[in-house]
């Protein structure tokens, strides 16, 4: 069970996907979208909110994630789960305690680049999807050149009390195996004062913290 729950925490860092193409009917109120998309993701500077991740199996982990831009965030999961996901402004770290295992992918690499800078490829690579629902605004980012990178579909809702007018709420991932996962946010907090030391971790290798 617990080999289990650490594939799927992993999942969240190594997530090649399939992309789906926006209508090019709405053509402005996308870009409009991804306009008020990009603010908020440059408004909120961190970002703290306890997550559901879940699999199509239906087996959930839970944790707590902390968030800095740019470049910077930590999934803490649940106790039993002896993994932690961080990203230092350069690498995002997977850390497997139960094997004493590190493995090591540039953030630009990674599907969460798009969260973490939206500066590097939102305007580039995010295409607003439709949702059937004006409360809610769905971006799929995506390197067309590097699909082994990965495509990451972020879900927000509008809310006037949030940076730029929109809460992330949650965000899905398909790898090339059909795999999905999906994280979900609650309590989502904004602009409160995150050290760095944040997103430090112990080497179970036995060096220093990194």
């Amino acid at each position: 069970m617990v080999r289990k729950s650490i594939a799927i925490a992993a999942a969240l860092a190594m997530m090649p996907m399939v992309a789906s193409a926006p209508s090019a009917i709405a053509a402005t109120s996308q870009s409009s979208d991804l306009a008020h998309v990009a603010a908020h993701l440059k408004a909120a500077n961190t970002m703290t909110a306890g997550f559901t991740q879940s699999d199509r199996d239906g087996q959930t982990l839970t944790g707590r994630l902390t968030l800095k831009r740019p470049g910077r965030i930590r999934f803490q999961y649940q106790k039993d789960v002896p993994l932690l996901i961080v990203a230092d402004g350069k690498a995002l770290t997977m850390i497997d305690y139960e094997v004493k295992q590190v493995q090591r992918w540039p953030v630009a690499n990674s599907p969460l680049s798009a969260l973490l800078d939206p500066d590097h490829n939102l305007a580039r690579y995010g295409k607003v999807v439709s949702t059937g629902n004006d409360k809610v605004v769905r971006v799929d980012v995506r390197d067309p050149k590097h699909p082994e990178y990965g495509l990451l579909s972020m879900i927000f809702v509008r809310n006037a009390t949030a940076p730029g007018g929109l809460m992330l709420d949650s965000w899905v991932a398909l790898d090339s195996q059909n795999n999905r996962t999906t994280v979900r946010l609650r309590d989502q907090k904004f602009n409160a004062p995150v050290s760095d030391n944040a997103f430090r971790w112990k080497d179970p290798r036995g060096a220093s913290r990194r």
